[in-house]
């Protein structure tokens, strides 16, 4: 299978994430590379193993109340703020 042609300005965009032209082409190999090693991941011959069919454990950790951020740092790098709580543009009409 030949690796899809991953458009990084689009994505960026979606994300609305502004790239310069170097950090976009940098993403654009980086991107590239990583589906190649995925496409290289599907031609691996796994016919002859098994499927898992151990028991399924959930290793969960017990709940623990800890300290909590400070307001002000976990504000700290939002671009717009008001009473205490981190603005965003309204994505649905």
């Amino acid at each position: 299978m030949a690796s899809p042609d991953i458009d990084v300005r689009y994505v960026a965009d979606l994300a609305r994430l502004n790239l310069s032209d170097a950090e976009a082409a940098t993403f654009q190999k980086q991107l590239s590379d990583i589906l190649g090693y995925v496409a290289q991941l599907e031609k691996v011959d796994v016919s002859s193993v098994a499927a898992f069919s151990g028991p399924v454990v959930n290793n969960l950790r017990p709940d623990v109340l800890g300290e909590s951020l400070p307001v002000e740092v976990a504000l700290s790098n939002a671009p717009q703020q008001e009473n205490n709580l981190i603005v965003v543009p309204k994505m649905i009409e």
